[in-house]
């Protein structure tokens, strides 16, 4: 691991906070609909983005697991791709981040 800020409570608290949010959509999508058709229609284009919502919430969840394994592991801060450092800076901006800079900017090439 490189001499990076303990990202343990950064990880903490973004788990918690995807686990919130994911359950306050999951809570959200049980409310009954409205009688009325109309209203219906409305509620269900509201469910589709809930539903968007809630996989980002969960893509979000597995991120912080893939980190907390690589933490694990001795590789938290150390490029996927390249083995170089990850810059802390990233890291504090970015604390699931996988990949440096560089490699991140040829995702897709």
């Amino acid at each position: 691991m490189n001499a990076v800020v303990d990202p343990r409570p950064t990880l903490d608290a973004l788990a918690a906070e995807y686990s919130q949010r994911a359950e306050a959509i999951r809570r959200e999508l049980t409310d009954p609909h409205s009688a009325s058709f109309p209203e219906q229609a409305v509620q269900r284009q509201n469910d589709d983005v809930l539903r968007a919502l809630l996989a980002e919430a969960e893509d979000g969840l597995r991120q912080v697991a893939h980190a907390r394994e690589r933490l694990a592991a001795g590789r938290y801060g150390t490029c996927a791709a390249c083995g170089a450092a990850i810059a802390p800076a990233r890291l504090q901006a970015v604390p699931t981040a996988e990949l440096c800079l560089d490699c991140a900017g040829h995702v897709g090439d």
